[in-house]
């Protein structure tokens, strides 16, 4: 009989990256693991499995120095990772130990051997179920048993957590060892950065001692229960049930402030703590995420910039073009001045372009030029523009009708106090609204979407075009959203209003981030009596997507397919909930089409259709923004998963408890804008 314990580690945490090499009192953690691991009197020998991926180089390194066996494996598939390790050293039975466990008791670990070996069984533990606490976590079973498990299971999650069918297959006896009283809620594991600071105050507290008993342990708990605070909203064992995405989303909510840069991206929008969050992979109408799992994009679309769809090869070629051909230089990039050629060729109105590389960019471009142009500094807005200082300033007024503008509950902070009055909110179809703002308030520029939830009425876009004229006002539409979903250029196209300037985005380079702000020559011309520049906004890769987008719309016309199949989405969506006896309310374009439910419960019924539909492998919320990868048999098969859970709702509206339903949190509401 040969027993050896296999400690898995590796470098690559989602969570905490090298976590296993962290200095705790300056030596390695994984080292203090060995020590400690090495005074069980059961263990023949103990070897550290780690993945091939170089990062591991130096963990592999720092074992060997101190004496211990190392295994080189696959990264992902651990189960494989084990049988290999134990084939090569000759186990009959094998110890599982996970190297982000600093606290493990090699006497717990002889107990459980010992117990396993009396009771002559294929698997024994003392975590089914747990009562000691997380991080003392011992799993034993023979080679035979996990040459059967690397045999027989083709699941995923058995190759990635090792011991799954073991425990939940039912062919394999097995024992528990349990402790006398219920600790398990105590966390001394480390996958996170609060878990590291428990475990570094912990052994601080012990100072130059590293033999200490778990018992010891638990008794410093209830001596400095101060130590053990920072870790305690982690759930045991939470890292096994959450995908590669969720462990990285929770890992960058600590260092980048709201976990990322665009707020519509941010995984409490859809399904907290449930949503993928990352992507590895996307082509056409589909996602891949970072564990590989595919989904059908029923929702955002890259937040509405892909209307050719993900990936669109002949897009994609022309930017690899410029990769090899080199994205910068001294020199600037001839592809911008194709594109505002084009441009100016599909807007009749307009003159001049300019470029950047976001939608907010271009909108405080357009509004610098549109101030210097008219000489006036007041703004009237209607729609969402961006986050710049000029246009949070909407929220800097006294007017309690200006709360949440954007966002409930949000505060302008960071936005100059002397702003306020700058920027003057006018509600779409409120003519005298606006004609009120003009006449009181100075306005120099109209800043507006073309559309918002319904369309124009009373003529309202051609008042405001005849209102700016009449007052020297510039208007400036802003197509970030809606430009080329509806018209080979802008949505104000349809409607046969001009503006001064417009502003494109989103769609203008299916994926690539390039923005334009265009307009006639004697506004743009003002640009050069201020002062716009940006080094990034020259680089080439915007501009060439932007050319061959452009060259692929004119020849697909996208707009007419994208038109047909979000408003057939948004139709099958009021019939469904007609046939259930739901109440909906549908807005926006019919290729930017949403809704929501008729109900106090809308919010749970969001996040309920997120998170059944995940399952079914859709990315879906109440939203879709259509693409023409979109084709009937993917819309079906949409509908088709979406049915039951309709179903679902309706028992909910007659009683049922949603909550219940529910894995996690309610998904956040989203922009609240004036109408």
């Amino acid at each position: 009989m040969k027993t050896v314990a296999i400690v898995q580690a590796r470098m690559g945490s989602t969570r905490l990256p090298n976590k296993v090499m962290k200095l705790i009192r300056g030596t390695p953690m994984i080292g203090i693991l060995l020590s400690r691991l090495a005074q069980s009197k059961t263990i023949d020998e103990i070897v550290v499995a780690t993945s091939e991926d170089r990062r591991n180089d130096p963990l592999a390194d720092y074992v060997r120095s101190l004496g211990y066996s190392v295994f080189r494996g696959s990264e992902n598939d651990v189960l494989d990772r084990y049988y290999q390790a134990a084939t090569l050293a000759n186990a009959t039975r094998v110890l599982r130990i996970t190297g982000d466990c600093p606290l493990i008791d090699a006497a717990l670990v002889d107990q459980v051997v010992d117990a396993f070996e009396k009771a002559g069984v294929d698997y024994g533990s003392n975590i089914a179920p747990p009562t000691y606490p997380d991080g003392l976590d011992t799993e034993v079973f023979t080679y035979a048993a996990l040459k059967r498990a690397w045999q027989e299971t083709q699941e995923p999650f058995d190759h990635e957590h090792v011991t799954p069918y073991l425990r939940n297959s039912g062919r394999f006896s097995a024992v528990n060892v349990a402790n006398d009283t219920d600790v398990s809620a105590e966390r001394w594991t480390v996958d996170t950065a609060e878990d590291f600071a428990v475990i570094s105050g912990l052994f601080d507290a012990f100072g130059d001692t590293t033999d200490f008993t778990w018992s010891d342990v638990l008794s410093l708990r209830r001596q400095k229960p101060e130590i053990f605070t920072a870790n305690q909203a982690h759930i045991r064992n939470e890292g096994a049930s959450m995908g590669k995405g969720q462990k990285l989303w929770t890992r960058a909510k600590q260092i980048i402030p709201g976990g990322n840069m665009l707020l519509s991206k941010r995984a409490e929008m859809f399904l907290p703590e449930q949503w993928p969050a990352y992507f590895s992979k996307s082509k056409g109408y589909k996602v891949w995420d970072l564990d590989g799992k595919e989904y059908i994009d029923m929702t955002l679309m890259g937040v509405g910039t892909n209307i050719l769809g993900y990936g669109h090869s002949e897009v994609d070629e022309a930017v690899m073009d410029v990769v090899r051909n080199g994205n910068m230089s001294t020199l600037n990039a001839p592809e911008e001045v194709y594109l505002a050629e084009k441009l100016i060729e599909l807007h009749p109105f307009a003159e001049m372009a300019r470029f950047a590389r976001s939608g907010g960019e271009a909108n405080a471009i357009a509004i610098r030029i549109a101030r210097a142009a008219s000489g006036r500094d007041n703004v009237a807005v209607c729609g969402y523009h961006g986050w710049h200082d000029w246009y949070l300033s909407a929220n800097l007024g006294e007017d309690e009708s200006l709360a949440g503008h954007l966002l409930p509950g949000l505060e302008p902070n960071g936005v100059p106090r002397n702003l306020r009055g700058t920027v003057h909110p006018f509600n779409y179809n409120d003519f005298k609204g606006l004609e009120t703002l003009v006449a009181e308030r100075n306005i120099g520029v109209i800043k507006m979407e073309v559309v918002r939830n319904k369309g124009p009425e009373d003529n309202f876009l051609h008042k405001v075009r005849e209102l700016a004229t009449k007052n020297g006002i510039v208007l400036i539409f802003d197509e970030c959203t809606s430009g080329f979903r509806e018209t080979f250029g802008g949505l104000y196209k349809k409607y046969g209003v001009e503006p001064d300037m417009a502003v494109f985005g989103k769609t203008l380079g299916n994926g690539y981030a390039v923005t334009a702000t265009i307009g006639r020559r004697s506004i743009m011309e003002a640009a050069q009596s201020t002062f716009i520049s940006s080094t990034f906004w020259t680089e080439r890769v915007g501009s060439a997507a932007a050319v061959k987008t452009l060259e692929v719309m004119e020849r697909e016309k996208p707009w007419e397919r994208i038109t047909e199949v979000g408003g057939g989405v948004t139709e099958r969506w009021k019939a469904l909930a007609d046939k259930h006896g739901l109440s909906i309310s549908t807005a926006g374009l019919p290729s930017l089409t949403t809704y929501s439910f008729n109900s106090p419960n809308a919010l749970a019924y969001k996040t309920l259709i997120a998170q059944e539909m995940l399952t079914k492998g859709f990315l879906a919320s109440t939203n879709f923004y259509a693409s023409i990868a979109h084709t009937p048999d993917v819309i079906d098969a949409y509908f088709e998963a979406l049915d039951p859970i309709y179903a679902t709702i309706r028992e909910c509206e007659d009683g049922r408890d949603v909550m219940g339903l529910l894995k996690g949190p309610l998904c956040h509401a989203g922009f609240k804008r004036l109408n």
